[in-house]
């Protein structure tokens, strides 16, 4: 497949918001790469300017090399969900997606096909007026599936899914990745992020401030840090802290320690007698290293250009 999303340069503002100020990034195939952001970061406007729907003022985003105007049946070179209420109410879901399929030259068996891939089998001839926001969720990726394409793009799949339709989204996401297609999943669930993707784009301010795999980040947010669990803690740290570690209370039997490899806050509390019932090295969750990395990340407004005084 080897298709990408190509953004480069992006700039867009509406009125005096400044939504976009220089968006770069490549979604590559063979990795679910998470979108992720505070609001009024740029996601939103990026993901349509992807899809043509928004035009920058100055960048370009290309889609498995084209802009997205310009490509022949659109739906067989990416497929995308960016909300999940847009569908005529009074149709069944088989009908919405008869009504994309004809649209694309597309066949009522692809139809059967997405509607099983979906889990959707046993609700399809319903109103999709009365569907739950996850069986929405469901018949919108559904959709995104209909031209079998090599690039995937997802605003919130995750919103409104049960415990069930979670685990199904995620490893069917993981599951497009491992058949080689570029897939770009928009999400506020880091907790699901961590489990799925492979690579994230963070995005502040309408630009990138990283781009780096899942793992590189956690990484990078746990540091050199150490948990120790002990009920002697003030002797605990009085040791460590006299070899040089950095310690820290976070409740009544647990210490952050840093400076100090796992190892060695071993065998310092072993030699001065200091009980414990834990040493492990620290590891962030993708939570805390987003909110670390975007604590700064907020929405902006330009300032109106100043006239010179003549």
């Amino acid at each position: 497949m080897e298709a990408t999303i190509e953004v480069a340069g992006l700039h867009k503002r509406f009125g005096s918001t400044v939504a976009l100020d220089g968006m770069s990034f490549v979604v590559q195939p063979g990795k679910v790469t998470g979108f992720v952001g505070p609001n009024g970061a740029g996601k939103s406007t990026t993901m349509r300017v992807i899809l043509g729907l928004d035009t920058p003022d100055q960048g370009t985003a290309l889609v498995d090399g084209q802009p997205y105007a310009k490509l022949r049946r659109p739906l067989s070179h990416i497929g995308a969900l960016l909300d999940a209420g847009a569908l005529q109410p009074g149709r069944s879901a088989r009908n919405h997606l008869l009504w994309l399929a004809h649209s694309q030259g597309m066949t009522v068996q692809r139809v059967d096909e997405v509607i099983e891939q979906a889990g959707l089998g046993t609700a399809a001839r319903r109103k999709a007026g009365g569907y739950s926001l996850g069986m929405r969720q469901r018949l919108g990726i559904a959709a995104a599936m209909l031209g079998d394409p090599p690039i995937l793009m997802l605003d919130e799949p995750f919103n409104g899914l049960d415990p069930e339709g979670i685990v199904w989204a995620r490893a069917f996401l993981r599951s497009l990745a491992a058949q080689g297609r570029a897939v770009l999943v928009s999400s506020h669930l880091m907790s699901e992020l961590q489990d799925t993707a492979d690579h994230l784009v963070v995005t502040g301010r309408g630009r990138v401030i990283a781009d780096t795999s899942v793992a590189e980040l956690i990484a990078a947010a746990s540091g050199d840090r150490v948990t120790l669990r002990t009920r002697e803690r003030s002797q605990a740290m009085t040791v460590l802290a006299q070899a040089g570690g950095t310690v820290a209370t976070t409740d009544r039997d647990t210490l952050s320690v840093g400076g100090l490899p796992a190892e060695r806050v071993v065998t310092l509390l072993t030699e001065a007698g200091v009980p414990f019932a834990e040493v492990s090295a620290h590891r962030a969750s993708l939570e805390e290293a987003y909110m670390e990395m975007t604590r700064d990340a907020v929405e902006f407004r330009a300032q109106p250009v100043q006239e010179a005084t003549p």
